[in-house]
């Protein structure tokens, strides 16, 4: 009776072990799910049909150059570049549209304020000398010149979102599109001058962070400018010869840009 009492006992303790062992676990397992969860914010934000907000943020600014090798009678070579970016402000409002799971189509009007800084070197010249001006002894050149360029651009971007699948609080994406730039700021008669308006083509990607009350996007964008934007007719400068050859001496002048936006939608 004693003996046959024993496995009965410890086979009823073995079971008890294993009931409290099983609901430990189901109580830590829902420990940990339950924070997992409330984690979970704004479920339902990407599901609107309209998303409002809008975005601060800097740009740097560049431009493309492509010399014709145009070589004057007094034996000067002139030649341009950018050789530093210095950061702009931008900032804009923001106006998404769901297309589908995956796809939005974004409009983003705003203004970008910056400057960039040309420099021209006349290739053949020494350095370290200063060329004189032709019929004009009592001004001279430098063999290298440098002109900083303020611009107001106002924006309108149009791109396509692909979002991936949402991972808890975060969903990355790529966008593709294109903008319009309109520069309005005041322009000065300079060695270069260049035309308001401008298209881009744009590519870039970021990243939506869910947070309580409202999306964190960070996101960077490249924009490749399309228009040849340098004013080949100087009027002004007809009677400045020596500064025209500066013109003279580019057949394009493209414009590119990097922007680091912050949106909050």
């Amino acid at each position: 009776m004693i003996s046959s009492s024993l496995p009965y006992r410890k086979l009823r303790h073995t079971v008890r072990r294993i009931l409290a062992l099983t609901a430990m676990t189901a109580c830590a397992a829902g420990a940990y799910a339950a924070p997992r969860e409330k984690l979970q914010n704004r479920p339902y934000a990407d599901q609107k049909l309209w998303h409002l907000g809008f975005s601060v943020g800097a740009h740097f600014q560049d431009l493309q150059f492509t010399h014709n090798g145009l070589q004057t009678p007094d034996g000067q070579k002139w030649v341009a570049e950018v050789p530093g970016f210095s950061p702009g402000f931008c900032v804009n409002v923001l106006a998404d549209l769901r297309l589908s799971r995956h796809f939005n189509l974004r409009l983003t009007p705003g203004m970008y304020f910056g400057s960039k800084t040309v420099t021209m070197i006349d290739y053949n010249a020494d350095q370290s000398q200063t060329v004189p001006l032709p019929d004009d002894q009592e001004n001279y050149m430098p063999v290298n010149a440098t002109q900083n360029i303020k611009s107001a651009y106002v924006v309108v971007p149009l791109d396509l979102k692909i979002s991936g699948d949402r991972l808890r609080n975060t969903r990355p994406y790529v966008t593709a599109g294109v903008m319009a730039a309109f520069d309005v700021s005041k322009k000065r008669s300079d060695w270069l001058m260049f035309n308001p308006g401008d298209v881009y083509l744009t590519v870039g990607l970021g990243c939506d962070f869910y947070l309580p009350f409202f999306k964190f996007i960070p996101e960077i964008k490249f924009c490749f400018g399309l228009t040849d934007i340098l004013k080949h007719d100087r009027p002004d400068l007809d009677l400045d010869p020596h500064t025209f050859k500066m013109t003279q001496s580019l057949s394009k002048v493209k414009s590119n840009m990097v922007v680091i936006n912050f949106y909050f939608e």
